[in-house]
């Protein structure tokens, strides 16, 4: 009966440590450097990109098109922007200092992304 704790706080252990399904499906991606040279927006870079179900070429595309667009779109009044590039679906959040985005397409196709200066 003494190795039933011990199995219990083995698993609990091992379940602490390991990633959610969510986070495990997402790999990271280079960053996309100052996109936006020569404008006021000159320096900010696509940082964090994260990919799940496209490869980086993909993802760090998307980011840069999508970025692009929602840096000219227009807020709703929760602060968010959202525009299209091709099939995906684009939502930045403008509430933080830094710009995160999110990008959705048909089946598992997503693509996160943070926009700003470091």
């Amino acid at each position: 009966m003494s190795s039933r704790p011990a199995v219990c706080l083995a698993v609990l252990t091992l379940a602490s440590v390991a990633p959610t399904a969510a986070q495990a499906d997402y790999h990271p991606c280079a960053p996309v450097r100052n996109i936006f040279e020569g404008t006021s927006y000159a320096g900010s870079d696509l940082y964090r990109i994260r990919a799940q179900g496209v490869s980086c070429a993909t993802a760090r595309r998307v980011a840069r098109r999508g970025t692009y667009k929602a840096v000219a779109g227009v807020p709703d009044s929760t602060g968010h922007v959202v525009v299209t590039y091709r099939r995906w679906r684009i939502v930045d959040d403008l509430r933080r200092p830094v710009d995160r985005f999110v990008a959705k397409a048909d089946g598992r196709k997503r693509v996160r992304w943070l926009f700003g200066e470091l």
